[in-house]
Order: structure tokens, then sequence, then C-alpha cells
């Protein structure tokens, strides 16, 4: 798996490649979301670069394929090195953020997106009341 610096725009984002194919499909709604929600300002990086990032994402996980051909979308050694490299607590905080926004994109959160968003609200000791907190009531 490719390395970027911790805390880096290309961190968050192949964090949140992880959740645009936790359920195995990416719908274009996802994609929209960063249009609509001037994300990829947010982040500081182009559509281009991120484009790149979830290329590589699949890349990555592709090369992990299990002999027989199957791909674990959600595996947790590969959750655990992703989020570890985000330790920010305000940078985690928006990843939070932006992840629920994907999860919900497409008007369904599906199972593993919810498994995913728990387990990466949990490991970062974030709840949704500091979602609101931090986004909805400024």
């Amino acid at each position: 798996m490719k390395n970027y610096a911790p805390n880096s725009p290309q961190a968050i984002a192949r964090i949140l490649c992880m959740f645009m194919m936790g359920d195995g499909v990416m719908d274009p709604r996802e994609l929209d979301s960063f249009e609509r929600l001037s994300l990829f300002s947010l982040l500081n990086l182009e559509r281009k670069q991120f484009l790149t990032i979830f290329h590589d994402y699949c890349n990555d996980i592709s090369d992990e394929a299990e002999p027989d051909g199957r791909i674990h979308l959600i595996d947790r050694a590969r959750a655990d090195l992703l989020l570890d490299e985000v330790s920010d607590p305000q940078k985690r905080l928006l990843t939070c953020a932006i992840a629920l926004d994907l999860c919900k994109a497409d008007d369904t959160i599906s199972e593993p997106e919810m498994a995913l968003l728990q387990y990466m609200m949990a490991k970062w000791h974030i709840t949704l009341d500091t979602l609101e907190e931090e986004f909805i009531r400024q």
C-alpha cells in the first residue's frame, strides 16, 4: 500500500476511498457530493489528485486479493493502518463528517459503511454529538 504523510490530504482521501468502496459500489453520487460540498478544496486536493488516490486505493486492495480472487473490501488491519495515519483531532473530526456525508450520498447507509463508520468513530473516540457540536451548531 502506498505511503502518505501522516495527517496529509492524501491520507484523509484514502480513508474516504475506503468508505466509497466499502459496500462494493462507488456510487457517482458519492463523488458528486465532493463537488456539491466543496470537499476537494476543503481537503486541499484537486479532483484529479483525488481520483488518482482512489485509483491507487482500488489497485492496492485488488493486490491484496485472496488466491481465489476474493477481495476484502472491509479489512480491520487495513482500516487500522489507514485510520492510524490521521492523528490530528480536527482532521479526524473532518474525516468523520465527510465520511458520514459520503455514506448518506446514495440515500442509504449500507451495513459495511455503517460498520466502518462505527469502527472509525469508536477508534477515534468521536460521537455523533461531537460531530454535531463541531459542524452543525457553528
